[in-house]
Formats: structure tokens, sequence, C-alpha cells
């Protein structure tokens, strides 16, 4: 369930109607929660209610803070009105709220004037804001006089919060009934159904357009296996970008996507266990190598130390032209003939893609101005872009993508990412900026001289400027830049890894450094492509390439190259099983189901104690890094 335009929601239920968990439901996806706690402690002999206090303390997910309230009513409001923008506080609930407001210990105070102030801190406050109460009108009339001045005053509460709020849910029998605002309500759209890969599939994609208001009639793609994410309604005239969401709810105030954010980050556990438990497996060789990564990769992403291969994968591939020194040597229209290719399931990417079985989306993002003379793009540019790309990511989770290859297609994106790797690691424009090759295959210096120049004039430009993460994206980024940005953020929210290819992913993650450090640690960089800036790039974020295979295919396109082979090695090391001497079954083969992993429940065997072999006598050492394995157990 989702509604869109929503800043604060009031979840109205009667006991055990499932309101509580349904709101905990709305705010399941946020980075961080303010969980505030209103109900008091309650009789230390009352075992029942400290039973239902312990049931909901335990559904909380531990990246969540609880704060009691409970000794004044009034820092309920104090906390509401002081709660920054891009938090997420949920309150359960009203009920407990006004339970100690009527307490003998608070009186005599004013209640009409502290419900009236609980009131106007939620219609003004900038955090996202779900708050529970209990819906006492549909009961008889309490018999006593406490009772009805609860019913009476929790009454009172429940209509001012409701006037409120944005939007006001009833939730009987666990099935919650939006009342307000009926018309903006809206179920999430269902995953699209993964087809298996065929080389003449006919299924159709939706390319995202910055230009139309709703995304572009599909179109039949022979070549390519795709799916149609979700179409989300657009709720600003003329800006396609800013339709919020329920499942990323701050994505739709467009202020939680500043440096600073808390996102996930893999479990720091899963890839050493993982790569550890290669070293048990039944393999004849050393093992495999520098791809054992791979599998750490996968298994702290996917939280196991089994990790599966990919199954569904979505390539983005972002169109944006960059104007200016900055394109020079490039052929007009060059950029935009490969997104109508790949549109139309033909081109390297699209065929490599088909072959993988992967879906295809082409993301058109606004052209950037020319950076040697002015901003490339405004600062309402720059927040759109960040909010689209984080929809995007969040568009593949929903349907079900288990990774996301990030590339694009545009004139000029190796100079915006020499100018964007200058202003982010101090990095010299020449040393990254790759040399320009003609059409012809002959190598172009008068428009690589134009590139570094219109760099060079770029950051003299900026000089004085702030080298915030925002700020770069504007002044430099342009919109695939910022747009791939976006995309990083939010499928790190999501926890969904991102394979990057070529200078635009990387320089977005540079950028996403500043925004969320964990960003990066989602990220896995199959190939440097030769580009000057990658290595760098990769360099400063930690990213080690696997392969070094200089492929220089277009970006996404080399990522591709490389996926069934990181496919095999995830898809081998989950099947094989353990060797017969750490107690495998000897008859098991490779078509096997594999069984419990050495850090997993069943598993009946010691692992072996490693020793360093004592030698013989005296003679030469070495420490030389092709003596030992790689990995594995044993050697030969």
């Amino acid at each position: 369930m989702s509604v869109d335009g929503w800043n604060t929601v009031l979840v109205l239920g009667g006991t055990r109607s499932g309101k509580s968990e349904f709101a905990e439901s709305l705010v399941t996806d946020a980075p961080v929660v303010r969980y505030l706690a209103t109900a008091p402690e309650g009789d230390p002999e009352d075992t029942e209610w400290a039973t239902r206090l312990a049931a909901h303390r335990a559904r909380r997910p531990g990246s969540w803070t609880t704060e009691e309230t409970a000794a004044e009513p009034r820092r309920l409001a104090d906390v509401l009105a002081s709660a920054e923008p891009n938090e997420t506080l949920l309150v359960d609930d009203l009920g407990g709220w006004v339970t100690v407001l009527l307490d003998p210990d608070h009186q005599p105070a004013d209640d009409v004037a502290t419900i009236a102030e609980l009131a106007e801190a939620v219609r003004t406050c900038s955090a996202r804001v779900v708050l529970v109460s209990p819906e006492v009108g549909l009961s008889l009339v309490p018999t006593t006089p406490l009772g009805r001045a609860f019913t009476d005053a929790l009454g009172a509460a429940n209509r001012a919060v409701a006037d409120a709020c944005d939007a006001v849910a009833l939730v009987v029998a666990g099935q919650p009934v939006w009342l307000k605002p009926a018309a903006t309500t809206t179920l999430p759209a269902a995953p699209a159904a993964t087809t298996a890969a065929a080389p003449a599939a006919t299924t159709a994609t939706v390319v995202a357009s910055l230009d139309d208001a709703e995304p572009t009639p599909e179109v039949q793609l022979p070549d390519v296996l795709t799916h149609a994410p979700p179409v989300v309604p657009n709720q600003e005239p003329g800006n396609p970008w800013a339709a919020p969401t329920m499942a990323l709810p701050m994505v739709a105030t467009g202020l939680v996507i500043q440096p600073g954010m808390e996102l996930p980050m893999p479990d720091e556990y899963a890839g050493p266990q993982a790569v550890d438990r290669l070293a048990t497996l039944d393999v004849p060789g050393a093992g495999l190598g520098v791809l054992d990564r791979v599998v750490g990769f996968a298994a702290a992403t996917q939280s196991t130390s089994t990790p599966q291969a990919w199954g569904s994968v979505r390539v983005l591939l972002l169109h944006g032209d960059h104007a200016g020194g900055a394109s020079a040597g490039t052929v007009a229209g060059e950029s935009a003939r490969r997104a109508a290719q790949a549109r139309a399931g033909r081109g390297a990417l699209a065929r490599l893609a088909a072959e993988s079985g992967a879906s295809l989306q082409v993301v058109d993002t606004p052209a950037a101005a020319p950076m040697e003379d002015q901003p490339a793009l405004s600062a309402e540019q720059v927040e759109s872009a960040l909010r689209y790309g984080w929809r995007l990511a969040e568009q593949a989770a929903d349907a079900g993508v288990q990774l996301l290859v990030l590339g694009a297609c545009g004139a000029g994106t190796e100079a915006t990412a020499a100018a964007v790797l200058a202003a982010t690691a101090g990095a010299e424009p020449p040393a990254v900026l790759g040399r320009v090759i003609t059409d012809s295959g002959e190598i172009d210096d008068a428009a690589w001289m134009i590139r570094c120049a219109a760099v060079r004039d770029a950051l003299h430009r900026t000089r004085r400027s702030s080298r915030g993460a925002k700020d770069i994206l504007a002044e430099l980024g342009g919109g695939d830049v910022a747009v791939a940005t976006g995309v990083l953020l939010g499928a790190t929210a999501r926890r969904v890894p991102v394979l990057l290819d070529g200078p635009v992913g990387v320089a977005a993650a540079m950028i996403s450094r500043d925004l969320a450090g964990q960003a990066r640690h989602w990220c896995l960089l199959a190939d440097h492509g030769g580009h000057p800036a990658v290595r760098l790039a990769a360099d400063v974020l930690g990213l080690t390439p696997l392969l070094d295979l200089r492929l220089d295919l277009g970006e996404g396109a080399n990522a591709l190259v490389a996926l069934p082979l990181l496919r095999s090695v995830l898809a081998l090391a989950a099947a094989l099983p353990v060797h017969p001497s750490l107690g495998g079954d000897e008859s098991l083969g490779g078509d096997e189901e594999p069984g419990p992993a050495p850090d997993e429940p069943g598993h009946d065997f010691t692992e072996p104690d490693f020793a360093e072999p004592e030698p013989d006598g005296p003679g030469p050492a070495s420490t030389g890094a092709d003596e030992q394995p790689a990995t594995g157990w044993r050697a030969g």
C-alpha cells in the first residue's frame, strides 16, 4: 500500500486491528526511523502489559532509535517541532499519550491547549511523521467518569491531528482504508514477471524521458529481454521527476538527499565467511583466484555465505550530452544514434543484454551547458535529477531486479569525469583525460587539447565555488552524472548492488561519497576499460577492477561482457560440494544441491587447522605472490 504526496499520516484502528503493524510498514524502507514511544511502563505486576510492550519492541529493526516521551506529554510536540527534514518519525500511540495527559500527576493542566499544541506541531513538522492512535468512537460510551474523560480527550486529539495530517488511514481487521485523501491513494505496482532469456524475446521496454510527462509508448525489442518498470504518476505539471514515492518517502520532499545520509551497509560478516567457505570446496585446482572477491561482494550484499548468481539484471543506459569543449572530437548526433539503437534492440549493448537475459532501460537526461562558461545544470535540475535517479533504482528494486548495470552514452562524458575527479580527488585533468580516437581509429590530439582547455577553464571559473556534492553536479557534472548519483543512492537504500562501467558511473560514485559514504560499498567494478579516469577513481574509492581486459565497447557493454563470467563464478561457488577430506560426500557431483555452509547449522565437520610448515633448514625465503595459491585450501 502506498499513498502519494504525504508528509504526515495518522493511522487509526481498534484494539488488535493491526494498526501498529501497518504504520510500521509505511516507514520500513526509510534509512533511519525515530520511534517515539508514548505508553507508560504500567504496573510492574501486569505481566500481560509488559508482554505487549516487549512484542512492540521486538518488531523494531535494529537501525531504529527509540525515545520515551511518557514522562511529559508536552515533550512530544517539542520533538516534532525540532525534527529535521531528513528524519522519519513513528509515534505509537496517541492513546498512551492521552493516558499520560490525564494522569493526576499532570493536573491541573489545560488539556485542550496541549492537544492544540500537538496538532500545530504535526502541521508544521518538516520531518516525515506517522502517528498511530486507537479509534474509540465506535465503542459504547464508558460507564465511568474517567473512561468518558479518556474517550473525550482521545476523540478530540484524533480529530485535531487528523485535520493537521496530509493523510489518514483506518485499519479494520488488518485492512487499511484511506479516509484522507482518497484521491491520491494508490496501490503499489506489482513486480514485473521475470521471463527466461530468449534470442527472439518480444517483450517491451518503457523508456523514461525527461521531456515528456509520461513514458514513451512501448516498442517491440526483438533482441532484448526487458521488463516494464512501474509507472509512477506525475504529481507536478511540467516536472516528470517530482512524483513522490512511498517506499522511499524522503524522495518526495527533495530534502533528504543531502550530505551525511545514513544508508545501509552490506553484511560485514557474510563476505569473509563466503570467501573462507571457498577453501573447503571440492575443486581440483587452487581456487577462483582474484574472482573470490566476486563471491565476497555478492555474499555481503545478499547477507549470506552462499550467495546465488544474479538472476534479474537491469541495464540503465543514461543518455545526455555535454556542450562546449568537453565534446570536442565527437560526431554530432552520435550519442542519440546509440541511444536509439539500444531502444530498438540493436547495437553492442542491446545484443549483450539479450545474451545475458538482462532488461535494458534507456533514460534521457538533460543536456549539460558548457561547463567552461556557465554551470552545467541549475540547482533545481540537480535536485530533480537526484530524485529521478533514486526513483529509477526504486522501480528496479520493486520489479525484483537483483543487480543494476550502470552505463551511459553521451558526448563529453570523459571530460566531465575528468573535471569531477579534479574537483573531488585533486586529479590533474590531463592525466585522467583519455586520448580522443576518431571514427577512423586515428588519435585526435587537437580535440584532446580542446577538452583539456575546457576542463581547465571550468575549474578556474569555479575556483572559489563550494566543493559540495550538489555544487559539483551543478557546476561540472551535468544531467547524466546527477541521475547516476541518484541511482547509486537509491540502490544503496534498497540494498541493490550496482555494476559500474565507464567514466560516468565512477564520477557519480565519487560524488556520492559526500552524500552517503555507504554507496561505494554496494558498487562493483568489472573492468577499468583502459580509461585513466576510471583507474584513478577506482583507486580512490577502493574498487579494485576484477578484470584487465581493456575493453572499450561503450559504457555498460564492457560490464555485460564480464557478467556471464561473474555469474558462473557465483553459480560454481554455490553448487560445489565440500571436499571429502573435510567431511563432504564424495558421491556428490556439481549438479547436486549444495550442503550447508561451514558457518551454517547442520555442518558436521571441523575446519582444519592451517599451520605454516617449518623449514628443514636454512635456505632462501621468498614472499612472492605466485608461490601460494590465491585461494583454496591446497595446491595441485
